[in-house]
């Protein structure tokens, strides 16, 4: 397992007020995903998971707009009280073709909480984004990657696939571009890359992550509720 990252202060830096810019970008963001993509028109030869935490935020319609516009699909670990704060953004998620999964309400270190606590933060997050219009979540990504006997159980409450990262993008640690780009440009068939909702490198790095994968055969898939895996989207 990769080590957990430690980005609670950075994610302080998010934007978590959505202006009138951002309200359109929303709105932009729920048009339908276009049928000839790159992706799409791509031979896949594998596939890979895309996988980005912690929004619904501020920025969540520009990274929606540059994944779209570069034909690739990803899951998106919502934090449930962003769910509940931004709604219209979980509606995007799903109108823009990403599947959404559980990242806990508030974010804790959940293998320091009770059985309660962890129940708690997982069963409000799966309503908060059932609420909003993403569906009920299959998946779960306990924050930091940390996780427990206690944690796997309520997982299991839940129906909920324990999803961790093979390839952690370091995006919350301040990782530059070309960083991102190379993280990615290490992924092979079925694994999965953790990235972030609210780095500007990230949605910067996003179009040369389509080349790459492209140029290597390699398409962006759905994550298994199976196997929890990156597999073809179905």
């Amino acid at each position: 397992m990769a080590s957990a990252p430690n980005h609670v202060s950075l994610r302080s830096l998010r934007p978590l007020v959505a202006g009138p810019a951002v309200i359109a970008l929303a709105v932009a963001g729920t048009l339908a995903v276009g049928v000839n993509t790159p992706a799409q028109a791509a031979t896949c030869g594998g596939y890979v998971g895309l996988t980005f935490d912690d929004g619904p935020s501020g920025n969540t319609p520009t990274l929606l707009n540059a994944l779209k516009q570069n034909g690739l699909r990803a899951t998106t670990f919502n934090e449930g009280q962003y769910a509940a704060a931004y709604p219209a953004q979980v509606r995007a998620e799903i109108a823009a073709g990403m599947w959404v999964g559980n990242h806990s309400y508030t974010h804790p270190h959940l293998t320091q909480q009770t059985q309660a606590t962890v129940d708690s933060e997982i069963s409000r997050t799966q309503q908060a984004v059932a609420a909003a219009g993403g569906g009920t979540p299959r998946l779960f990504r306990p924050p930091y990657g940390e996780t427990n006997a206690t944690v796997k159980a309520v997982e299991a409450k839940y129906g909920l696939k324990e999803i961790i990262w093979d390839i952690d993008s370091q995006d919350w640690n301040g990782a530059s571009t070309d960083a991102i780009v190379a993280a990615a440009a290490r992924l092979t068939n079925g694994q999965i890359i953790l990235m972030h909702d609210w780095p500007a490198n990230t949605v910067a790095a996003i179009p040369r992550i389509a080349q790459g994968l492209a140029a290597r055969s390699l398409c962006a898939g759905m994550i298994s509720p199976q196997t929890g895996r990156a597999v073809a989207p179905g």
